[in-house]
This record gives C-alpha cells, sequence and structure tokens, in this order.
C-alpha cells in the first residue's frame, strides 16, 4: 500500500497502515506546488519591516522581540533544541510515525510556509523506516505537542537519537545518512511549522480508535460466551428489543452480535422449559445497552478526529490570499475532550466483562458450575486468581478514566495560560484500552472453559469456533497450571484477532 499526502489530508486507515504496517508515503505533485506558493509568501514577509510572528520574531512570551536576519536560522535552530525537552520512557514507534505523517500532512496543505524539501525529508524518512526517539512527558497539548514533535524535528536536523528499521538505537545523523536524507537546515518559520501541531495525540486517538473498535466486537463475543456458560436466555437479544424501542445504533448493532453468537446454543435450548428465573443480572442482560453506548461514543469520536484530519493546524498560517494570520487552532481541547471521554466508556466496559468474569467463578452464582472452574475445589484453585487480575486492571481504567482536560497548567508566563492536556488524556487513553484487551481476554478464556465443563450439553457453533481458536494455545479445565502464561496467550488471541475471525467463520461478518 502506498498512501499519497495531498492538500486533501488523510483517511484514519492511512495513518495506521502507515504507522503500524510500513505503508510507503508519497507527496502529490499538488501538495509541492501549494507549499512552492506559501513559501515565496513566507519569503516576502522575511524581507518586510512588518514584524511577522515566528519569521522574524521569538516565540512564545517572547514575541516582541524582533529578530534581525542574519540570526533567523538561529532562531529556528535554538527552537528546535530548546523544545526537545521531553522526558520519561520512549514513546511508542507507531505513535511516533503517526505524529511525522500527520505533520507531514499538514505541511502539505500549503498552509505552513516551509520549503517542499522540508516535508521530503519527513517523508523520506518514514520510507526508510527511521525513526526519531520521542519521551513521553513534555506536552501539554496546546501550542500543539510541542515537545514530541521537537524532537522529531531535532531529529530531522540530524541531532538527537533514533532506532532504525529492527528497533536498535543510533545516533540521528547515522541513521539519516543510512536512508541517504540531507539533515535539514531551517530557514524562517519552518522550525515553528514543525513543531505547531496536535499531531501527537491525534494519532494516538486514531491507533486508539482502530483497536478499540476491534474490542468492541470482542465485547459482543466475550458477552456471549459468558451468557451461554451462565445458562442464560438469548431472548434479551433479539432485534425487536432494540432498534424500535431505543434506538441507539451502537446498542443495536451489539445486541445483533450477541444473537448472532448464541444461534444453534444447546446449552441455551436446554434450560429454556425448565428454568424459573425471570431475568438475568445486569451484567448479562444490559451487555448491549453498554458495549452500544460505547461503540457510540466512537462513533462521535470518529466524527471529531476526522475533522482534525482535515484540518491545518499550524501558528501562523498562510491563507489563500496571501495573509499571514495568528490563530489559536493548536488548543487540542476537541481531542482531549474525546481522549477523556473514550477512557470513560472503556472502564465502564471492561468493569462488565469483569463482573461477568466474577459470576462464572462464585458457586452460589453460576447455576451448577464447580467453584473458580477448578479441577479439584480445594486442591486446586482454577483461575480463582485470574479474576483478581481482571478487577486490578478495572480498578487503574477507573483512575485513568479521570479526565486530564479538567486540569490546565498555564505556561511560557502566562502567555499559555490555558491549555488542554490532550498528550497526557491520549497517553492515558492508550494503556485504558490495553487493560480492556486484558479483561475481555480473561473473561474468554474462564468463559470458554466454562463452556467445556457445561459438557455434555453443546455450546453454540460460533462460541464453539472461539473456544477452539483458543484451545491451540490455552488448555481446557484440569488441574491447576501457571496462569500467567495463559493469561498472556488468551490476550495475543484476542488482539491479533484470531479469535474473532474464528466466531466469523460461522457467523459471518459481525458488526
Amino acid at each position: 500500500m502506498k498512501v499519497q499526502v495531498s492538500t486533501s489530508g488523510l483517511q484514519p486507515d492511512e495513518v495506521v497502515a502507515v504507522a503500524r504496517d510500513g505503508a510507503l508515503v508519497e507527496i502529490s505533485g499538488e501538495a509541492s506546488e501549494a507549499m512552492a506558493r506559501s513559501r515565496s509568501r513566507i519569503e516576502a514577509l522575511a524581507q518586510s519591516e512588518t514584524p511577522v510572528y515566528g519569521v522574524s520574531t521569538g516565540f512564545g512570551a517572547l514575541a516582541t522581540r524582533h529578530i534581525p536576519p542574519e540570526r533567523r536560522k538561529d532562531l529556528q535552530r535554538s527552537l528546535i533544541r530548546s523544545h526537545a525537552a521531553g522526558t520519561g520512557d520512549d514513546v511508542e514507534v507507531e505513535v511516533v510515525r503517526a505524529m511525522m505523517l500527520l505533520r507531514l500532512a499538514t505541511l502539505a496543505s500549503g498552509r505552513t510556509g516551509v520549503r517542499p524539501a522540508v516535508a521530503l525529508a519527513y517523508a523520506s524518512a518514514l520510507n526508510a523506516g527511521i525513526t526519531p526517539r520521542v519521551l513521553e512527558y513534555g506536552s501539554l497539548g496546546c501550542s500543539g505537542d510541542l515537545a514530541p514533535l521537537a524532537h522529531v524535528a531535532l531529529f530531522m536536523m540530524g541531532e538527537g537519537e533514533g532506532r532504525d528499521r529492527n528497533g536498535e538505537p543510533r545516533a540521528a545523523s547515522d541513521l539519516l545518512d543510512l536512508g541517504g536524507i540531507e539533515p535539514l537546515e531551517l530557514s524562517e518559520k519552518e522550525g515553528l511549522a514543525l513543531v505547531n501541531g496536535t499531531d501527537g495525540m491525534l494519532g494516538m486517538l486514531i491507533l486508539g480508535l482502530s483497536d478499540l473498535s476491534a474490542l468492541c466486537t470482542a465485547a459482543d463475543v466475550a458477552a456471549a460466551v459468558s451468557v451461554e456458560a451462565l445458562f442464560g436466555t438469548d431472548r434479551v437479544f433479539a432485534a425487536d428489543l432494540h432498534e424500535p424501542l431505543r434506538p441507539h445504533p451502537g446498542q443495536a448493532d451489539s445486541a445483533a452480535n450477541i444473537w448472532q453468537m448464541l444461534r444453534g446454543s444447546d446449552i441455551v435450548e436446554s434450560h429454556k422449559v425448565a428454568d424459573n428465573r425471570v431475568q438475568d443480572a445486569y451484567s448479562l442482560r444490559c451487555a448491549p445497552q453498554v458495549a452500544g453506548a460505547v461503540r457510540d461514543t466512537i462513533t462521535h469520536a470518529s466524527i471529531v478526529v476526522g475533522r482534525e484530519l482535515a484540518s491545518t493546524v499550524d501558528n501562523p498560517v498562510v491563507l489563500a490570499d496571501g495573509r499571514v494570520e495568528s490563530n489559536g487552532n493548536f488548543h487540542g481541547a476537541p481531542l482531549a475532550y474525546i481522549a477523556d471521554f473514550l477512557a470513560i466508556v472503556v472502564a465502564d466496559l471492561a468493569s462488565m466483562s469483569e463482573r461477568r468474569s466474577d459470576r462464572m467463578l462464585d458457586p452460589s452464582r453460576s447455576h451448577g458450575l464447580p467453584p473458580f472452574l477448578a479441577h479439584e475445589p480445594g486442591v486446586d484453585s482454577g483461575y480463582m486468581i485470574a479474576q483478581y487480575s481482571a478487577a486490578g486492571i478495572v480498578n487503574e481504567l477507573k483512575r485513568l478514566a479521570a479526565p486530564s482536560s479538567v486540569d490546565s497548567i498555564p505556561s511560557s508566563a502566562m502567555q499559555e495560560d490555558h491549555v488542554s492536556m490532550g498528550w497526557a488524556a491520549a497517553r492515558k487513553l492508550r494503556r485504558a484500552i490495553d487493560g480492556l484487551g486484558r479483561v475481555l481476554a480473561i473473561e474468554l478464556m474462564i468463559g470458554t472453559r466454562a463452556l467445556d465443563l457445561r459438557a455434555p450439553l453443546a455450546p453454540a457453533p460460533a462460541t464453539a469456533a472461539v473456544r477452539d481458536e483458543l484451545r491451540k494455545t490455552v488448555p481446557g479445565p484440569g488441574a491447576d497450571r501457571w496462569v500467567a502464561p495463559e493469561i498472556q496467550a488468551a490476550v495475543e488471541a484476542l488482539v491479533s484477532g484470531r479469535l474473532i475471525d474464528a466466531a466469523k467463520t460461522v457467523t459471518g461478518a459481525l458488526r
């Protein structure tokens, strides 16, 4: 796959393809021409007596300082060096690549005033598989993701550090040489254009939405397995109880998935007549309402991400009529809010999953399953502590659901007196999504063992397919074994898509 970067922006799947799959990048001729036009305007302003922010002035609270022409390259270089002030652990390679591609897309809009050669250098680095080293802390999500983007720009200047295609750390100068890329010598406005964007938080949101969308389907599959294992009813998932009565699209989709997963289940049929229960617990009966609300939140978040992908985020910008104007489009509030919102729904979806896991392990609520699904209860503890792991993760997810975006800390001598904290919101969302995948994997590990213990009753063909796929790496019931590797194997089977693909071999497409 090759992704063309033009003046019309990017699509989320293109960002994922470049960030994760190493798709190649090319810059359209139209974008190169647009960059050349806006660059000529910046060069004209550089000769003017009128001060222009970022061209002939300092930055932030130093914007009133005039910079003479002979010092303006020093100004851009100093900006990058001083702003590359991150600290902490390395940011993941996929996030850095997403940042680079998104910054490239803004450069290609022809609204930033950089030379086409600057954009070409970023594209060449992506195609060469070399990645700047970016550190976790340093962005307040306003004036863009300054420190993370400055680390990228520093690398492109031939300073700092990065990693090669195999993940090995090397000096930036060596890596650029390996890729046949000349280090950038920045001219007027260019340093500013490389750091003044929401690309870090946007990149993390795009990657997170891709993962979370898949986990919503996984949550429906896990719920179906648990409903079946707990002798629950499938009647509450019938279509006429959802869209006609409560027309939330996500709820209808989730109910349809669970209904499909339970079709043909001997386990479900076995207790329809004899069972005197009127209704199941909320964690079973209300699964579509919760997972559906997560889906609808994703839809809203995707709309915001789509708008941001269509945006030119820089300050100042070169407008179509040639004006160069300062603005506040670098403020990350729209992205910060949805990152925080998504962290809330992730925590709740995981919380419901953990409640189903706990129910399957409790003999007073599991309708005939052995305590903790143990082979010989008392001698064996079964999956008792696997539920502890899920509960511990859910506790952290609830903490991560506390919003970052409500906590502005002023900076730059009160020039930047309200910031978004969008980078922090997106960072914690990544961790939350990882935790959700682990909680769902534990539920599936517990649920599929419970299905085995319902023998000779047969599960639905779709849930059986999920169980059989998981059995390739996670053994079935038996005496106690080392549980941690089984959990990790279940996580890998889930996040790789193998378990969902197995379900689809029976159900066809799931929503």
